[in-house]
Order: structure tokens, then sequence, then C-alpha cells
């Protein structure tokens, strides 16, 4: 009898050993996570065992708050790369959450459990950890439909008939592109990308500079009463403090197509003027690629 208990006993821990196993796998979040009412938002860890990355995990993670009770939200984790496993997850507000993450390999099971201050997300899109903010956001599509409009308002003095009719659906075709959320998020993305290669470069934007040219833009607008109007409804004040940050950012990346133009001159000392600014601005369009991809974007 005491053998027949004693085998069981040792069968038993045999059958705990498979179902769970004690490591020093750790868990550690790749992005930040946020809230983001009514949506979801990437959901990315990367599970290590000392400085080495542990893969082939079947990873699973149940979240639940710590001092309110909305439930447990349950997560599927799939593998990405080097132990990182994403999914997303839609939390229903802001707060302290407890995660447990279920990880099995090879039938053997492991949880671990952690805490996470998860934050309001401040905008769309977060660039080397800036936020894109949905103010970001509607200043560029105003300023897309200022642009459209003062076009519109040169079209209607310059063309009649077929021809203005032909002006017209153009610019209304470019409006309704103009609330395209990724259109606006690719300007917004590409002058930020450049604006910081050129720090890097050890440019500056002055305030003379920068100044010079608002000036000149501020003129282009008063020439256009559709211009005016809209400046007007936005708010005057408000409109040229907005626009006096998106110059300085102007200004920087004007300082890399600089570079760029001085440095095919000097590499093509008989090419034209036309054939100068082509060949400085492919070599801009591939900068601002490579810059890009250089860049930490996260979208929520």
């Amino acid at each position: 009898m005491k053998k027949l208990f004693s085998g069981l006993i040792i069968f038993l821990l045999i059958l705990l050993s498979g179902c769970s196993e004690s490591n020093d796998w750790e868990v550690n979040f790749t992005k930040p996570l946020y809230f983001s009412k009514e949506k979801a938002v990437p959901f990315e860890i990367k599970v290590t065992d000392g400085d080495k990355a542990v893969e082939g995990l079947k990873v699973s993670a149940a979240l639940s708050m710590v001092n309110m009770d909305h439930g447990s939200f349950d997560i599927a984790l799939a593998e990405k790369e080097d132990g990182i496993y994403a999914g997303e997850a839609e939390l229903p507000m802001e707060g302290k959450w407890e995660i447990v993450f279920t990880m099995e390999k090879d039938g053997k099971e492991t949880e671990k459990v952690v805490q996470y201050e998860v934050k309001g997300a401040k905008g769309v899109a977060t660039l080397n950890g800036e936020w894109i903010t949905n103010d970001d956001l509607e200043f560029y599509r105003f300023i897309n439909k200022l642009h459209i409009e003062i076009s519109r308002e040169a079209d209607n003095e310059k063309y009649k008939g077929k021809a203005l009719e032909e002006a017209m659906a153009y610019w209304d075709a470019q409006e309704k592109l103009n609330e395209d959320q990724n259109q606006l998020l690719t300007q917004i993305i590409r002058l930020r990308s450049m604006a910081l290669l050129a720090l890097e470069k050890g440019h500056e934007a002055a305030p003379d500079e920068v100044k010079a040219e608002i000036d000149q833009v501020r003129e282009q607008y008063q020439q256009s009463e559709a211009a005016q109007k809209l400046i007007n409804d936005f708010g005057e004040d408000k409109f040229w403090d907005t626009e006096r940050t998106q110059y300085e950012l102007i200004v920087l990346s004007q300082k890399v197509q600089q570079d760029l133009i001085e440095r095919v001159t000097k590499e093509n000392p008989k090419a034209s003027e036309q054939e100068i600014q082509y060949l400085a601005q492919k070599q801009y369009e591939e900068l601002l690629v490579s810059q890009v991809n250089s860049m930490e974007i996260e979208f929520l």
C-alpha cells in the first residue's frame, strides 16, 4: 500500500512538472500600451531568458483592472521574430491593469503576472516618441483646403465653360482626398523626418529665416479673399502661431535640399540648372525614404 501511495505521489509530481515549468523568462513591452476609445491598439512584448530571446512560444494574455471590475480581456499573441509576440488590445479605459501572460512550449506551460499603467493615447501615431495629434491632422487638413480654395479662386478667374467645369471637378476630387487621414499622416511624417535629419546634420531654423518665410506666405494669402476668410474663421492668431511652428520644420527641410543642390552642382559642374534640380530632387526623395525607414513610427 505504501509503495502504491508513493507511486501516485511521484506520478502527480511528474504530471504537474509537465503542466507548469519554473524558469527565468522575462516579459517586457517593446511598445507602450495605450488606451484609445473604441479602438484596438498595438500590444507587443518580447520574451527573454537572460540575454537570449525565447522563440516558438504559444502566448496569450489576460488583462483585468487592478482597482475596478471591467471583466477580463483575453488576447492571443502571434510570434513575429526574435522572441517578439504581438496582437491588439481594445481596452475600456486607462489605468492600472494586471496582465497574466500564459506561455506554452513543448507541452509545458508557464505564467507570468505583471502590472502595467495604461495611459491614454495623445494622438493617432508617434514619430520617434513624439505624438502626431488630432490637432496636427486638422491643421494639415486646413492648410490643404486653404490651398485648394486659393486655386479654385484663381481658376474661376482664368477659365470658362468646359475648362472651368473640369478644373472645379479636379479640386472637388482633391477635397475628397484631403479627408484621407493616411495622406495627412504621410505629409506630417515626411516633413518631420527631414527636419529631424537637418537637426542631426547640425542645421537650425533661425528666427529671421522663419520670419522671412512667414512674411512671404502671409503676402500670398493676403492676395486671396478665400484665404483671408478661411484664416479669419479658423482664428488668425491661432493660425499664424501654428504656421510659425510648421515653417520652422520647413526651413530645416529646405536646408537639407540646399545641401543636396550644392553637392549635385559640385559633382556635375557642366549640368544645366534644370538637370541639377532634377538630380537634387531625386536624391532628396531617396534620402527621405531612407530617413523615414530609420524612424520609429507607431500607428494607433
